[in-house]
């Protein structure tokens, strides 16, 4: 429950970048700066810190047995809630098994 409810958040922010612009091309954005602003900061938090993420995001499920793409874009839509429970547990679980892994093993 807590995870959908967290997952929730970044939904709602593109939804609202999405909105934004529609009306935005539809010329008819609106003139309150403050609607205004926080369409930009949530630009801002969407795209640019979602992507900045998205390396700790390829470490953190390494062995996971998902795809470097699909991390990417799962990342990218939902940002830390979508693989921020591994890094909760340090990082670890990658196996599924309880046991704990660390990536920087395989380079020793």
């Amino acid at each position: 429950m807590k995870t959908t409810a967290l997952r929730a958040i970044p939904i709602l922010g593109w939804l609202y970048l999405a909105t934004g612009l529609v009306a935005a091309l539809a010329g008819r954005a609106p003139r309150n700066r403050w609607l205004r602003a926080a369409w930009w900061i949530d630009a801002f938090l969407s795209v640019v810190v979602h992507a900045a993420q998205i390396p700790v995001a390829l470490r953190a499920t390494r062995g996971a047995g998902h795809s470097p793409l699909k991390t990417a874009v799962l990342t990218q839509i939902f940002g830390l809630t979508w693989y921020g429970d591994r890094l909760g547990s340090g990082g670890a679980d990658a196996t599924g098994d309880g046991t704990t892994t660390d990536h920087r093993e395989a380079q020793r």
